[in-house]
C-alpha cells in the first residue's frame, strides 16, 4: 500500500519513477505532466514572438527580435523581403496589421551581408508586444530538442494554413557555414511560409532563424561560403534536414 501511494504522489508530481519502477503490482504514468506542460508553454512562447510578413500578400515569417519604446524590429530572412516589394506589413500574434520600414540606421541594415537575415521595424504607440529571449546556438549539440515555429502557406492555391509549431532535433552543426550563412541542421519539417521564423531551445529562446527546408527540389543550397563544396555522403545527409541560421550571427552582424 505504501508503494502504491509513493507511485501515485510520484506521478502527480511529475517526477521520474524509474527508481520505485520494480516494486510490484505498480502501473506507470503515461506522460509526465511536466514534460506536457513544458511543450505547451513553450508553444505559447513561440506564437506570441512569430509574426507573418506581408506585402500584396503573404511573404513568410518573422521574430519580434527587439523593442525600443514603441518601435519593434522584426528579423527575418533575407530571401523574405527579396520576394515581395514594398511596402511591408507584419502581422502580429493578436491579428493587427502594422505598416513596416526598413530600416536606414548604421546599427540597424536591412540586410547582412552574405548572410540570409534581414530586418524591418514597425510601430505600435497603444499595443505591447512580447519581443523573443535571445539564447546561443554554441550550447547546441547533435541530439539536443529543438522547437521550430512558423506560418506554412501554399503558394499554389493560396491559402494559409496557420500557425505551426514543429519539435525535433538537431541532427548537423557545420563547423563552416553554408551560403546564407546557414550551419545548424535539424529534424523539424519546416514548410514553405516557415522562412524567418524561430528555432527555440528547450528553455524557450531563441537560437536560430528558420531559412531553408529538408529536401529541395532545385538548385545546390549545400555550397559553402568560401566557395567549396561537401564530399557526397555528407551533402546526402545534409539534404535530408532542415536549416537554420545561428542567432549569433545576427548578433555579430549588429556588432561595430
Amino acid at each position: 500500500m505504501q508503494w502504491r501511494l509513493l507511485i501515485l504522489i510520484t506521478c502527480i508530481g511529475g517526477l521520474s519513477i524509474s527508481s520505485v519502477a520494480s516494486a510490484p503490482n505498480v502501473g506507470f504514468c503515461a506522460e509526465q505532466p511536466s514534460t506536457q506542460r513544458l511543450g505547451k508553454q513553450l508553444q505559447h512562447k513561440a506564437k506570441s514572438i512569430t509574426v507573418k510578413v506581408l506585402s500584396k500578400g503573404f511573404l513568410g515569417s518573422g521574430i519580434l527580435i527587439h523593442r525600443q519604446g514603441s518601435v519593434y524590429t522584426v528579423l527575418t530572412n533575407a530571401h523574405v523581403l527579396k520576394s515581395g516589394n514594398p511596402p511591408y506589413h507584419i502581422q502580429t500574434p493578436d491579428a493587427h496589421v502594422y505598416v513596416a520600414d526598413v530600416p536606414s540606421s548604421k546599427n540597424s541594415p536591412p540586410y547582412f551581408k552574405d548572410n540570409d537575415l534581414a530586418v524591418l521595424q514597425f510601430r505600435s504607440p497603444k499595443v505591447s508586444y512580447v519581443v523573443a529571449s535571445v539564447g546561443s546556438a554554441s550550447n547546441l549539440n547533435v541530439g539536443h530538442e529543438v522547437f521550430a515555429a512558423g506560418f506554412p502557406f501554399d503558394f499554389d492555391t493560396n491559402q494559409d494554413q496557420g500557425f505551426v509549431f514543429k519539435t525535433g532535433k538537431v541532427s548537423l552543426i557545420l563547423k563552416k557555414a553554408l551560403e546564407g550563412g546557414y550551419r545548424i541542421g535539424y529534424t523539424n519539417d519546416l514548410q514553405k511560409g516557415m522562412s524567418g521564423g524561430p528555432l527555440l531551445n528547450r528553455f524557450g529562446e531563441v537560437v536560430a532563424i528558420n531559412g531553408m527546408h529538408a529536401e529541395p527540389l532545385w538548385g545546390n543550397p549545400y555550397v559553402y561560403q568560401d566557395g567549396t563544396e561537401p564530399e557526397q555522403p555528407l551533402r546526402e545527409k545534409m539534404s535530408k534536414s532542415s536549416w537554420g541560421i545561428p542567432i549569433e550571427t545576427f548578433r555579430q552582424m549588429l556588432s561595430p
